[in-house]
């Protein structure tokens, strides 16, 4: 039973990898290459964005879960840390978006944070819940 988390653990920080390089590649190629137009160039913007920030987000998202973890529990599942990844590429992906307009704000983007801090922390007690 080890051996299989470890080996999940490992897929997931090889995607998250993966992730890493053709996110943050795929924008340097749109921002050395291409002209700032409004279409194809700017939902592009925000595929690499998200894809970027969350292949960034892992490994971090992993650490903070496996250090905030008491140690009776078992390690956090790698569902959790990749969905948790995501809403933050989610995030920051919606506050690239409220920039363009120049909606963005300090509260608003405060805002945006608590608003997906409490879908999360729903999600999870209904995860819980469900486990008990």
């Amino acid at each position: 039973m080890e051996r299989s988390a470890d080996g999940e653990q490992r897929g997931v920080l090889f995607a998250s990898l993966l992730m890493f390089i053709v996110g943050w590649g795929g924008l340097a190629h749109l921002a050395l290459t291409t002209r700032p137009r409004i279409g194809g160039e700017l939902w592009l913007f925000f595929i690499f964005l998200q894809i970027a920030v969350t292949g960034t987000a892992i490994p971090f998202v992993r650490l903070l879960s496996q250090r905030l973890t008491r140690t009776d529990n078992p390690s956090p599942l790698t569902g959790l840390v990749v969905r948790r990844s995501v809403w933050i590429g989610i995030i920051v992906v919606t506050c690239a978006w409220l920039m363009i307009p120049r909606y963005l704000t300090p509260p608003i983007m405060l805002i945006v944070i608590l608003l997906f801090v409490v879908i999360e922390a729903f999600l999870r007690n209904r995860e819980l819940a469900n486990e008990q």
